[in-house]
């Protein structure tokens, strides 16, 4: 096998085959190529959708509402439906499955991210399958920072929070196209993807329809997250022959993102930006001296500061346009990193009355994107 350890996200569209239920068979073959590679000794956790759907055909309860606490009646449904499905489907190959529901609260602490890291792995060594999803129940968007938001990056969360090797992403499309195949007969498939940037994302077009949260951006957003933590990505239609064993195998099935490199676990929990308290823009230059020569952020350098964090907590660096392109530890808190915005750095017990570290963020508690 060319993998190891491969999280495997099942889309709503996937599960359901575009109806309105879960569709077994469907399951039951996904399920059949996650035991047939457990089997060969890889291990596999699994990202699902479908517990609304499964929850608005228990319920019969048809589109009529979309607010948030129906949405939420519908999860709580549901996730009995989807995981007595995957119980029923796993005991057929021997297997045993284990519900995993977090939220973007469970992730966020570095406490918190590491009990939930420790869980998944006790399991994995247990040869036991978890089954991953957001707890939509207690999750809502009203709540600021509350919800991952959809199941594509919780996947890309996943696949850094246990060190996968390969995040495989199963929808009902074969990959990215060079144009919307709907709309146009000159769309042809991307088989390698080696950078995601402005040309990637506008072959993705908008977001996706019907059932699911998600569509191809939020797939390109997990794309990149789970590439910059080592992971390989494979965007795929999970209606293709073995398409997850072949992908495992590594096989060209879809669109494959390759990773850039393998970073520690500390630096994926900063990499997954949960735990950021606040934002630092910065110039050109000092991103472009991030980008290329990983140098360290210099106080030089930033243009606007937002949020109220504290020294230690992890911040998110961002490009004049906006793009997140690294995240680190800041040396200074949020009132300080404003006074000595754009200062050279020997200014800085000048202006400060003190200075912490010549740095705003140190190389060494930085990712760079």
């Amino acid at each position: 096998m060319a993998y190891r350890r491969v999280v495997a996200k099942f889309g709503t569209n996937l599960l359901t085959a575009g109806t309105d239920r879960l569709d077994l068979g469907v399951m039951a073959s996904l399920v059949g190529q996650v035991a047939a590679l457990t089997k060969e000794g890889v291990e596999v956790l699994i990202v699902t959708s479908g517990a609304i759907t499964a929850g608005r055909h228990a319920l019969g309860a048809g589109a009529r509402r979309r607010d948030m606490p129906f949405r939420q009646v519908l999860a709580s449904v549901g996730q009995s439906h989807l995981m007595r499905a995957y119980d029923e489907l796993f005991q057929w190959h021997d297997l045993t499955a284990a519900q995993c529901l977090l939220t973007r609260r469970d992730l966020s602490d570095r406490a918190g991210y590491l009990n939930a890291r420790n869980t998944l792995l006790a399991l994995l060594e247990m040869r036991v399958i978890p089954i991953v999803n957001e707890n939509d129940v207690v999750a809502i968007d009203e709540i600021e920072g509350a919800t991952i938001g959809d199941n594509d990056n919780l996947s890309a969360l996943v696949a850094n929070l246990v060190d996968a090797d390969l995040l495989a992403i199963l929808s009902d499309t074969p990959g990215l196209y060079t144009a919307d195949p709907r709309k146009s007969a000159a769309a042809r498939l991307v088989e390698v993807v080696e950078t995601i940037d402005g040309t990637t994302e506008a072959m993705a077009g908008g977001a996706g329809s019907g059932r699911a949260r998600g569509g191809m951006i939020t797939k390109l957003q997990a794309a990149k997250l789970a590439t910059a933590g080592g992971a390989d990505t494979v965007i795929a239609s999970g209606h293709e022959r073995d398409a997850l064993i072949r992908i495992a195998r590594g096989e060209r099935v879809g669109t494959l993102f390759p990773a850039k490199r393998r970073l520690d676990s500390r630096e994926r929990w900063m990499l997954a930006g949960l735990s950021a308290r606040g934002r630092i823009v910065v110039d050109d230059g000092a991103a472009k001296a991030l980008r290329e020569r990983h140098k360290s952020l210099l106080p030089a350098g930033v243009r606007e500061v937002s949020g109220a964090f504290q020294r230690g907590d992890a911040v998110d660096i961002l490009d004049g346009a906006g793009a997140r392109i690294a995240c680190g530890i800041s040396n200074y808190d949020a009132a300080d990193v404003k006074k000595i915005a754009g200062a050279q750095t020997g200014k800085i017990a000048a202006i400060l009355g003190a200075e912490y570290a010549a740095e705003v963020v140190h190389r060494n508690n930085l990712v760079v994107l």
